[in-house]
């Protein structure tokens, strides 16, 4: 469903490749998780997929197919048939990705009336129906509020269904937990398997925290320095690591035995 074949991204501003080589897939339905520090690569490999790379400030080489179309060479106006009908998109901070000055539910409901022809009517009963499928209390009367009037894990919640509500081959999931506590952030995993598995959505779901990506993803890979040093089935790669830096990550998760201070 997505491969990406060795990906090379070079920022003109850094004397290093932000990913030198990069080759993943994903099947379809499956949820990969990418794991690894800081600067890695991860969030550039999810702009080269989600078609969100600064072509101007960067040099760039590979192949990034969706079911065969090329991604990262499309033009623009390709990309922006892609972007949102295919491919959705969910960032950590749903505060800065949301406009401050539009009603929730007109924001839910944006990729529908770019990507599809249905009525207004049609289109506010689309997102009031992917609004509830997010578990989101009341979608009729949060339909109206603005971003502002809801908490982080609500937002975090409007943004997975204004990402879903085409019904998108690919969720494309960049650290979309790392802002909230704990028990919001078990919630929002527990809905993105909800939807993986009602829908067949497959998610490319990037994080830091290998517990959170243990919870949800069937497959993993790690990335350090723009490269990725192992990947295999979630359970088996956190049960015996093999690359040096992914013996490391384990090691550092956190258990009940074993607390970090």
């Amino acid at each position: 469903m997505l491969e990406i074949r060795d990906l090379h991204v070079k920022f003109h501003s850094r004397c290093r490749e932000a990913v030198a080589g990069v080759s993943l897939s994903i099947a379809d339905g499956e949820i990969l998780g990418l794991v690894g520090e800081s600067g890695s690569g991860k969030s550039v490999t999810a702009m080269s997929v989600a078609g969100l790379l600064p072509r101007k400030q960067c040099d760039y080489s590979g192949d990034v197919l969706l079911d065969g179309a090329d991604l990262l060479h499309a033009d623009r106006s390709a990309l922006r048939k892609i972007q949102g009908r295919e491919i959705g998109v969910v960032f950590q901070e749903p505060q800065s990705s949301l406009d401050p000055v539009m009603k929730v539910g007109k924001q839910v409901e944006e990729c529908l009336y770019l990507h599809t022809s249905l009525t207004k009517e049609e289109r506010r009963a689309r997102a009031l129906s992917a609004m509830a499928a997010v578990e989101l209390s009341d979608p009729e009367v949060l339909y109206g509020k603005y971003p502002h009037e809801l908490s982080g894990g609500m937002l975090q919640r409007a943004m997975i269904a204004a990402a879903a509500v085409t019904h998108p081959k690919l969720l494309v999931l960049d650290e979309p937990t790392t802002a909230l506590d704990v028990t919001i952030q078990s919630q929002i995993l527990e809905l993105l398997k909800k939807l993986n598995r009602e829908y067949g959505m497959s998610m490319l779901f990037i994080s830091h925290n290998l517990n959170v990506v243990r919870k949800l993803s069937s497959r993993v890979a790690v990335m350090q320095t723009g490269v990725i040093v192992e990947t295999g089935v979630t359970e088996d790669v956190y049960a015996n690591p093999r690359h040096p830096y992914t013996k490391k990550l384990v090691a550092a998760i956190p258990t009940r035995k074993k607390k970090n201070f």
